[in-house]
């Protein structure tokens, strides 16, 4: 149990004192809050275990899932596996529905064909375990990430995750390992999260593009594709704007388009996952024009930032 520099020390002394003779734990008390990652590093170094397990403190993992993703791990050119991720409280909202949508997408179209290839790209902090050999290859490069000059401490799924493809271990999805996690339920802590999800993603898409020329050239056009995606579509719609404002009409063949595209992903969607709810994923097309394309236009100008929108 790491506390990273809490000012109520007093208050949480006692708590560790019950659990103190306890060998299941072991408390590591930093002398300063240092933040998520370097707390991280602190509980990697101090573990003995062959393979680490993060957990996000949101998540509630299925009984089996430590046992599905350890039969993973017994491959030693495994450095790290993660399960599929699924919204604890779906039912909530119109956005964690939608939210619980975009998860299994993401991780049984996205993440299911990188896996393919040994080669996921980003093993989420909510369930993602680690081979504690392949990590103290890593940690000195890991905890010191820097940006612009400045030590760079979000995003550590995805910068832990690309580091071990580069030194050469492969990467895995465990489909039938379910994580429970809770996702934001209104719109503002939604785009705050995409907003911090989007500067971690152009932060390493510099350095996973580097590393895709060792790898299957389907993941080349998986990450190019998922960053010249979203630049067409905001091409696409700021021309559509600026025609509406010279002439006052949208060309008919730009909505047809994505309309159509829309249509066509969440029918494939519901048939693979059986499934009608996902024809309501179309509703997630507006969000990521009008609201998502904007924040990371945001994202990419605000890079340096390194507040974590979350408190």
């Amino acid at each position: 149990v790491v506390d990273d520099g809490s000012a109520n020390r007093d208050v949480v002394a006692p708590v560790h004192q019950i659990y103190a003779s306890d060998p299941r734990f072991s408390f590591i008390l930093l002398a300063n809050n240092v933040g998520k990652r370097k707390a991280q590093i602190a509980a990697i170094r101090s573990s003995s275990g062959d393979l680490v397990l993060n957990v996000d403190s949101n998540t509630i993992l299925a009984d089996d899932v430590v046992t599905k993703l350890v039969l993973k791990m017994h491959d030693p050119g495994i450095g790290a596996a993660m399960g599929q991720l699924i919204a604890s409280n779906r039912n909530q909202t119109w956005l964690t529905r939608l939210t619980d949508m975009e998860y299994w997408l993401a991780c049984n179209e996205e993440r299911a064909a990188q896996a393919r290839f040994g080669a996921v790209m980003c093993c989420r902090g909510p369930c993602a375990m680690y081979r504690r050999s392949a990590l103290s290859l890593l940690l000195d490069q890991y905890e010191a990430q820097f940006f612009r000059g400045k030590p760079s401490d979000f995003g550590e799924d995805r910068h832990l995750t690309i580091l071990m493809l580069k030194a050469g271990f492969r990467t895995e999805y465990v489909p039938d390992a379910i994580a429970a996690t809770v996702v934001p339920h209104s719109l503002r802590p939604y785009l705050r999260q995409q907003l911090r999800w989007a500067r971690s993603t152009f932060r390493d898409t510099f350095l996973a593009m580097r590393l895709l020329p060792e790898l299957d050239g389907y993941l080349t056009l998986d990450v190019v594709g998922q960053n010249l995606g979203p630049l067409l579509l905001a091409i696409s719609s700021l021309a559509a704007l600026a025609q509406l404002l010279i002439d006052g009409s949208i060309p008919w063949w730009t909505g047809l388009t994505i309309a159509v595209m829309t249509m066509v992903r969440c029918s494939v969607a519901a048939l693979r996952a059986r499934e009608l709810r996902f024809i309501g994923f179309s509703l997630h097309t507006p969000i990521n024009i009008f609201l998502l394309l904007p924040l990371k236009a945001y994202a990419l100008c605000t890079l340096s930032n390194r507040d974590w929108l979350s408190r």
